[in-house]
This record gives structure tokens, C-alpha cells and sequence, in this order.
């Protein structure tokens, strides 16, 4: 299973949205930059999909759309001539999650077919283009805006300038420190498990099933089992260390590993292409399914150390080291460590309190500073079934931001808006090289970049 690192969240624009309306309006090229066309539809369709999901229009949506798409096709031109292309890997799990996400909102397959107006096919292709694309310009404007380095006296600086009323808002976060426990598996249910991989194996080996196929059948990581078990090409970093050492150990796209067990679950790998550092493989994973009677029994060895804790007789941080589950929090004492990378709090113990786990903000917000709460059941990051006891280290209410408290949101503040000058400026720059041409009706706008209108 696949480490559960940051994906980079992806918003579907236009390419996914189905031609709902304008079936009377003959489509025309609008705008053209270099070699790239705009049309008419590209920009109803992205309007649509705004108005549906309720996004703010900076202006006038037939200005501030075309000028959007341009920008995007400005930094697309650059990075082919970069040579910077998007990990496909990435691309297929982001698409497999908008699809999944979007059947589950509908229902059905058939009701999200109906909807979008194609087929499932058509739709994950037309996603997979823009996705594609977000990801290429993402990595076209790290390279262009590179390290920012910002100094203490720059950020002050930043905040001296800034008016009482503009000062951003702070939402309210929190500390917290975790034991947990994860339920016993019984050895005959892990067996039974065990069992019915080794018959997967030897189906395949018989040719009587392809892998692939048992996989879409029997697989319990969902992201994967859709394609067929493929993860598309990782780097051993990316994996869990027991599947990445059995899968670069194989050599023979034939042959299937021996089971394999990671924090996921239990699994069977098969290598289908190495390159290099990176490979991609099938897998199919099961879990052992944990009972209601198991968790009471973790909830009751939890509650035990509970009242341990509070009679004085071991602390919660040598709790936490000795005998919690979570490996990631039990060397630093149980404080848990913030790793949403799309966090303004990521590498820092402060959380949002929709950045915690399932289950977790509900006896959280319930908590006074330094209480410990009772056992409850809650996922980890694996999303397995555990059970966990918490310490309530630090609240800290919504307010204004200040130096003193909130230092790194104000440099990450800083840091965002130097990005954007970077950007801003590298767009202007390349407007004057760049052959822009916009249809008479598409030109009376206040632009952002006032360069795509040339004397």
C-alpha cells in the first residue's frame, strides 16, 4: 500500500463539465496565445462549472475566464519548452479520486454518466487532460518562483505595513498529544486471510484469473483496485518500506510476490515495468476485518493505562513511549505532528480542528487544557480501526494574527504573496513575446494584465 503523502488537490475545471447549455451558439475561437487556441465553449463550460459550484467571478466572467485560461496557456507553452511534464502516477490517482467521489455523490455510475452526458471512459480522459495540465503549470511555477527565503525582519516588516482591519484571521487550533492501541486480530482471521491470497496466486499462476482482474474483484485499496491493482510509478520513498523492498525485489513482470505485510494490511505484488528508481506494480490488498468484541477488548486494555495515568502511576508521555500504537507520535512523546502539506500549520503540532483524524475533533472540542479523555474509537492514518486516549496540550481561540503567536502563518502569508509578485511579474514579461490575438466583443475588459492588448 502507498504511503498517504500530499497528492496535490485538484479542482476539475471545464474539461469534465458537460455541454449543459449553448447548444444553439456556433463555438469560435475567441482568443489565440502562441500557437493556442481559446474557444467560445472553453469559456461556458468553465462558467458553468463556477456558477455550479458556487465559486466567486473576479468580474465580468467573459473577461476574467478568457484571461485565466490564457494565463494557464502561457506557463503550458513554457514548460514544454522546459521539459517539465507532470508525474502520471499522480494524475491517475487524482482523476480515480474525483470519479469516485463524484459516482458517490450521484449514486451511481449510470446517474454520473447521465449527468456529464458521456461515457465513464470519455469522462476520465477529458479529466485526465486537466488535471494533466494543473499539474505541469504547478510545477512551471515552482521552477519560475523557486526558494523564498524571508528573513524574521521580513516578515515584521510585512506586518508593521498592514492595517488593524487587514490583518488575516487565525482560526482556532489546537495540541494534542495520542496513546493509542490498535484491536488484537485473531491469528485465525489473519490465516484466513493469508489463505485466500495464496489462492489468488495460484489462480493466476494457473492462468485460470489475471491479476488485474482479481484485483478490480477483491482489492480493499480502492484508489487502485479501479485500474486493475496499478499504482502507477513510485520511488521506494513513497512507499511503505515492507512493500517497496518487496517490490523492487521482483524481477519477473510473471511472477507474483510472496504476501506482504505493511501497516495497510496484507498484500500480493506484481512488478509490471522498472525505471530506474521508480517502479509501477499491481497490487491486491485485504484486510482483516476487526469485530465490535475485539474493539471493546482494546477499549478496556486502553482504559486500564487511562486510569493508570491519572492515579500517578506512569505519565502520559512514558504511556505514549512504551506502549502506544503510533510509531509517528510515540518518539516524541505522543505529540502529534501536523502533515496535511497543504496546511499553514504542516511540520508543526498545530492542527485545524478538520485536520484531525476521523473522530478525534467531536472529544477534542469537548476537552479542557491538560484533560485526558476516555478511550474512544477513531481511524488512523493508515485508516485502520484503533482505539486512543488524548491529551488536550494547547487551544488556541480564533483571533487576529501577531508576530509574537503566529509567526510561521504570517511568513507563509509573506511567502505567498512574494510567490505571487514573482509570477505576476514573469507573466507581464512574457506577454511581450507572446503572439496574442482576442476577437472584436472579447477585448473590452479590465484586465488583470493589461499586455494582452497590444497597440
Amino acid at each position: 500500500m502507498i504511503k498517504k503523502r500530499l497528492f496535490i488537490a485538484i479542482i476539475s475545471v471545464c474539461a469534465a463539465i458537460p455541454a449543459i447549455a449553448q447548444k444553439n451558439v456556433i463555438d469560435e475561437v475567441i482568443w489565440v496565445v502562441g500557437d493556442e487556441a481559446i474557444l467560445r465553449s472553453d469559456v461556458e463550460n468553465r462558467r458553468l462549472y463556477m456558477q455550479n459550484e458556487g465559486i466567486r467571478f473576479e468580474g465580468d466572467p467573459y473577461c476574467f475566464i478568457p484571461e485565466q485560461i490564457a494565463v494557464q496557456k502561457i506557463f503550458l507553452s513554457q514548460a514544454k519548452v522546459d521539459s517539465i511534464y507532470a508525474d502520471e502516477s499522480s494524475v491517475l490517482r487524482s482523476v480515480d479520486r474525483w470519479v469516485n467521489m463524484s459516482i458517490n455523490q450521484f449514486g451511481s455510475q449510470e446517474k454520473f454518466e447521465e449527468y456529464m452526458g458521456k461515457k465513464l471512459s470519455q469522462i476520465k480522459e477529458n479529466q485526465k487532460r486537466t488535471v494533466r495540465d494543473q499539474m505541469v503549470v504547478e510545477e512551471m511555477q515552482k521552477k519560475i518562483v523557486g526558494d523564498i527565503r524571508l528573513t524574521p525582519s521580513d516578515v515584521r516588516k510585512y506586518f508593521s505595513q498592514l492595517s488593524q482591519d487587514s490583518l488575516p484571521m487565525i482560526p482556532l487550533t489546537v495540541e494534542v498529544e495520542i496513546i493509542t492501541m490498535e484491536p488484537k486480530i485473531p491469528i485465525e482471521d489473519i490465516d484466513a486471510i493469508k489463505a485466500r491470497l495464496r489462492e489468488y496466486t495460484e489462480q493466476i499462476n494457473r492462468g485460470e484469473q489475471t491479476f488485474s482482474s482479481l484485483a478490480i474483484l477483491y482489492s480493499e485499496d480502492q484508489v487502485t483496485a479501479i485500474r486493475g491493482g496499478k499504482t502507477g510509478f513510485m520511488s521506494k520513498i513513497q512507499m511503505a518500506p515492507e512493500y517497496a523492498n518487496a517490490a523492487f525485489s521482483l524481477n519477473d513482470p510473471t511472477r507474483i510476490s510472496n504476501i506482504v505485510e505493511t501497516e495497510y494490511g496484507f498484500h500480493i505484488i506484481q512488478l509490471i515495468e522498472k525505471r530506474g528508481d521508480r517502479l509501477d506494480s499491481r497490487h491486491i490488498l485485504l484486510r482483516p476485518k476487526v469485530s465490535e468484541q475485539e474493539i471493546e477488548q482494546a477499549i478496556s486494555r486502553l482504559d486500564t493505562l487511562y486510569t493508570d495515568i491519572n492515579a500517578g502511576k506512569i505519565t502520559f508521555e512514558e504511556a505514549a513511549t512504551y506502549f502506544s500504537a503510533d510509531k509517528d507520535t510515540r518518539n516524541n512523546k505522543g505529540l502529534m505532528v501536523n502533515q496535511e502539506m497543504e496546511s499553514r500549520n504542516y511540520g508543526t503540532s498545530k492542527f485545524e480542528m478538520q485536520e484531525l483524524p476521523q473522530g478525534m475533533g467531536v472529544v477534542i472540542d469537548k476537552m479542557e487544557i491538560g484533560e485526558i479523555s476516555k478511550p474512544f474509537r477513531m481511524k488512523n492514518h493508515s485508516d485502520k480501526d484503533v482505539v486512543a486516549i488524548v491529551r488536550l496540550k494547547l487551544r488556541v481561540k480564533a483571533h487576529q494574527a501577531n508576530v509574537a503567536d503566529d509567526y510561521q502563518a504570517l511568513k507563509a502569508l509573506v511567502e505567498d504573496r512574494k510567490r505571487e509578485e514573482i509570477l505576476n511579474e514573469w507573466v507581464i514579461s512574457k506577454q511581450k513575446t507572446t503572439f496574442i490575438r482576442i476577437v472584436d466583443g472579447w477585448k473590452d475588459c479590465d484586465f488583470k494584465y493589461p499586455g494582452w492588448i497590444k497597440e
